[in-house]
């Protein structure tokens, strides 16, 4: 074993060594796992090797350092090649690197931020440069620092739609600092992939989206460090350089070949003797400039707009207005938006603070992965489209998660209330979605004064949150001193005699508290809560109305799988006995109405409800 410390001024030797002890390291990985993907590593093995000698800025002690340059592996199965990199610069030893895959190793089968200096979950492909963009975004317009940010791509996720919105938001927006660094070994999963080593027909459609091309042989170091050179000085372009490699490169046995991708080699030793034996080569990265991070400062004064009891006010007019009061208070806060602002409400957030509100147009991948971006540099995003087109985007949102991303996202013009639009236009399967993410907080405001509390609540919050808004305009029926606590809910109507709990959030409250007032003339109280806080939810509130009245009804402008409905049944998976309970949702499909005539189609207005509240009050008499 050769071992032997080496500067940025390495010779072409040296890199070369330095890219097969990276190839190396990725065959021994795998092979200690028995799983992984060492061909894929050994493709891109000295693109990294040049990367991390000669041109990556980066401080292994301290990945908070504002100067580090930002790297981002978006061919997260080729992780082997990364945790070498690692080990290399010495941030993680040979005993880790062997631990790949391995339960309880940091080096998962694809990165995760359980290793520090890995800022975003990859794996998914086509997300890596969709969240560069976002880190790009994040230096140039907010945090005003010049660090490069790197992205690591294969030429099969090329095929991903993800890729061509952030290739067009990264050239529209002149993202000199980010360089696209794209892995051409031909070869994907189950053969070859659809350009093959065609670099032409890649460097056209970077092009048009206004970015300069660089094609080079991937396998010469001397043409790799030019090519990161010429991208660090090109100025007003986003940079891709596309890396014509062989994947399996420097075993004979796998070089070039189908059939290898995600196995380890056949007989490790023997390529590892192939590819020149096991070293040592131990770089010094270059670190970053010192810098001046602005330090975002609070002044500690949230002034939330107010609304009087009675006033018909819109769900999505009260998140606009009480982001923006947010933005005032904390200058951590951004807005992004999908050309939908003036809907969303983002709009009055863009006027009020337009240094930190972004515009992605209807790209909603590329929205959600631009905030998961900016998240990773510490700041706090507010994301916003219609709820239906989020779902677009749920691959994005599930990843967040794995990163441990603090992203809040806002789903506007939610469920059949929204009107004639018709159902391409509405959000009915967004809770569900939320709901399933991990670690997720879901919330379901009724009126502007809570929706402007749980817009603050969701600012400190951990993890992916969402907020649900409605079109048209609602009664206010809370005043603005109440608080509305992540995990809460509001009993707006109760008794003694209380015969069932009507169990509603958002548009369905005032129907249930129609329907409550209509079944009181007949001799029925019933109880209402407001379950604005759908995930978690209010178990212990529940359980309560469960015991005293004895019959559940829920209600909601959402498909029935998933909603309110099982967010309610969620309190009762402690082995205790569930309650008599009936649901009412959205199981038709619906057209184009107007919002009562929809909500009376879909079964879930105050008629609907009453009538349901009937006879389950009935068979609750009968049994």
């Amino acid at each position: 074993m050769t071992t032997l410390g080496l500067t940025h001024d390495m010779t072409v030797q040296e890199l070369s060594d330095l890219g097969q002890q990276l190839r190396v390291d990725s065959v021994r990985a795998a092979d200690a796992a028995g799983s992984g993907h060492p061909t894929s590593s050994m493709s891109a093995a000295d693109l990294m090797a040049v990367l991390l000698a000669r041109h990556l800025h980066y401080d292994f002690d301290r990945p908070e350092h504002p100067g580090n340059d930002r790297f981002i592996l978006s061919k997260g199965h080729a992780s082997p090649l990364l945790y070498a990199a690692y080990k290399a610069a010495g941030a993680i030893s040979d005993p880790e690197l062997l631990t790949f895959r391995k339960a309880g190793s940091r080096l998962e089968g694809h990165p995760t931020p359980r290793l520090p200096w890995v800022e975003v979950a990859t794996g998914s492909l086509g997300q890596g440069l969709p969240v560069a963009v976002g880190e790009a975004l994040a230096g140039k317009r907010l945090d005003h620092v010049d660090y490069r940010v790197w992205a690591l791509c294969g030429d099969s996720e090329l095929a991903e739609g993800s890729i061509w919105e952030a290739a067009e938001a990264a050239g529209y927006e002149h993202l000199d600092h980010l360089t696209l660094i794209v892995d051409v070994n031909r070869l994907g999963q189950r053969g070859p992939t659809r350009h093959g080593h065609d670099l032409d027909a890649h460097a056209r459609r970077f092009a048009a989206f206004g970015w300069h091309t660089i094609e080079i042989d991937g396998h010469d170091v001397d043409a790799i460090d030019l090519a990161f050179a010429e991208a660090a000085s090109t100025a007003g372009q986003p940079t891709a350089i596309l890396a014509r490699t062989l994947k399996g490169k420097g075993v004979a046995a796998v070089e070039n070949r189908e059939g290898w991708h995600g196995k380890p080699l056949a007989d490790a030793a023997e390529a590892i003797d192939e590819l020149g034996g096991i070293r040592d080569l131990r770089v010094s990265v270059q670190p970053p400039p010192a810098v001046r991070a602005l330090h975002v400062v609070r002044d500690g004064h949230l002034e939330l707009p107010a609304y009087e009891r009675g006033a018909k006010v819109a769900t999505r007019d009260a998140y606009g207005e009480a982001l923006t009061a947010l933005g005032t208070a904390r200058g951590d806060v951004v807005a992004l938006d999908g050309e939908v602002g003036d809907s969303t409400r983002t709009e009055f957030f863009a006027k009020a603070h337009p240094e930190r509100y972004f515009e992605f147009y209807i790209a909603e991948q590329q929205l959600v992965a631009a905030a998961v971006g900016m998240a990773a540099r510490g700041w706090k995003p507010y994301a916003a489209t219609f709820a239906a087109f989020l779902t677009r985007a749920h691959d994005f949102i599930r990843m967040a998660a794995v990163s441990g991303s603090d992203v809040n996202l806002v789903g506007s013009h939610a469920g059949v209330a929204i009107g004639q639009d018709g159902p391409s236009q509405m959000g009915l399967e967004d809770l569900a979605m939320f709901r399933a993410v991990q670690g997720s907080t879901v919330l379901y405001p009724c009126d502007a004064n809570q929706t402007a509390h749980l817009v603050a609540e969701l600012a400190d919050r951990p993890g992916i949150g969402y907020l649900r808004t409605s079109r048209g305009p609602t009664s206010v029926i809370y005043g603005p001193e109440e608080t509305f606590p992540v995990g809460g809910s509001k009993v707006l109507r109760s008794s003694d005699e209380d015969r069932l709990t009507i169990v509603a959030a958002g548009a369905t409250v005032p129907e249930a508290l129609c329907a409550a007032e209509m079944l009181a003339g007949e001799g029925i109280a019933a109880r209402v809560i407001d379950l604005y806080s759908v995930k978690p939810v209010d178990r212990s509130t529940l359980r309560t109305a469960a015991e005293r009245t004895g019959c559940l009804l829920t209600v909601e402008d959402h498909h029935e799988e998933g909603g309110i409905g099982d967010a309610v049944l969620d309190a009762f998976t402690d082995g205790r006995p569930v309650p008599r309970l009936a649901r009412l949702a959205v199981t038709a499909l619906p057209g184009s109405a107007s919002p009562n005539e929809q909500l009376a189609a879909a079964g879930i207005d105050a008629e609907a409800i009453a009538a349901s509240a009937r006879l389950l009050v009935e068979h609750a008499v009968v049994a």
